[in-house]
């Protein structure tokens, strides 16, 4: 238990006692008792650490001043004066002794805070690091999805790609499709069309509705539809017939879903024949309507001297 005393006391104690004699007694070994006890009086930690020792002091150095209050023999008030300093003595040491040891526990306390901070902080870390792994393994998983995603996407695309390409292959077969530098033409001949007319008929109609299904599978291509005539009749002529042939192929192959963007239209008259003009056969050869498919999504270059 901390005793409690107010330390005024003990300075008013002293004063009142010499202040009992006009000439006070005292002693060289009374005067180091008080001086030790001022100087332990204001040191915090002896009130601190020893307050039962710190009394004790008190107590025996008050009996010295009374003793020399009272005019005792010196021989007593040096012995008092003594044991006082003694007291003094003793709470300083005690003083420095809980004060150390103090000074130990706060160390380990703080030693302590240190180790948990420390702890605490590789505990810290630890979770980032756990949580940071995870997140890239969550993104390794998705990114693994994705590219699983992709490749299946690929191989669907790869896999619709061949399909329309034998697709493609099929109907040019039928339509009896020559491959050129241009792209691919596709010849709708003279007997598809009403004899002198352009009217398409129900065969020719047939063989531009296969090539409106090469169009519709293959959206990034375009074509452009060309007309030619024999050498027969007047050049006015020829141009004007060849020129409502290759309407009428571009208008039908409008009707059966061909947007109007991707067709184009020429028309040559009696230029560029296929065959001389000299036999019935022959000029029925240059009377025709050629439809040629891009390369893909190429332009289709313009017709030239020779083809």
């Amino acid at each position: 238990m901390k005793v409690r005393f107010l330390k005024p006391a003990i300075f008013a104690s002293a004063v009142l006692l010499a202040a009992c004699s006009t000439v006070p007694t005292t002693t060289p070994a009374l005067d180091q008792a008080r001086a030790d006890f001022v100087a332990v009086n204001n040191n915090p930690q002896v009130s601190s650490h020893a307050p039962l020792e710190f009394k004790q002091a008190s107590d025996a150095l008050n009996a010295a001043n009374a003793a020399a209050a009272r005019k005792e023999s010196l021989e007593d008030i040096d012995r008092l004066a003594y044991v006082a300093k003694q007291k003094i003595a003793t709470a300083q040491e005690v003083a420095r002794g809980k004060a150390a040891e103090a000074n130990i526990a706060d160390a380990s306390r703080q030693r302590d805070e240190v180790r948990l901070e420390v702890r605490t902080a590789e505990a810290e870390r630890a979770k980032r690091q756990a949580a940071d792994a995870q997140a890239a393994a969550a993104l390794a998983q998705q990114q693994a999805a994705t590219a699983q995603q992709q490749a299946a996407s690929a191989q669907d695309q790869a896999r619709a790609m061949a399909e329309r390409t034998a697709k493609l292959e099929i109907l040019l077969v039928e339509l009896q499709a020559t491959k050129t530098e241009r792209g691919l033409i596709v010849t709708i001949g003279d007997v598809l069309f009403a004899t002198g007319q352009a009217a398409l008929t129900p065969n020719g109609m047939s063989t531009l509705r296969k090539l409106a299904d090469v169009m519709a599978q293959n959206p990034e291509r375009t074509v452009l539809v060309e007309g030619f005539t024999d050498s027969t009749g007047s050049s006015s002529y020829n141009q004007d017939l060849a020129q409502r042939r290759a309407n009428a192929v571009a208008t039908a192959l409008g009707s059966m879903g061909v947007p109007r963007e991707r067709i184009a239209m020429r028309a040559y008259g009696e230029a560029f024949p296929v065959a001389p003009n000299d036999t019935a056969s022959n000029r029925q050869l240059n009377r025709r309507v050629e439809v040629v498919l891009s390369n893909d999504a190429r332009p289709i270059p313009p017709r030239t001297a020779g083809r």
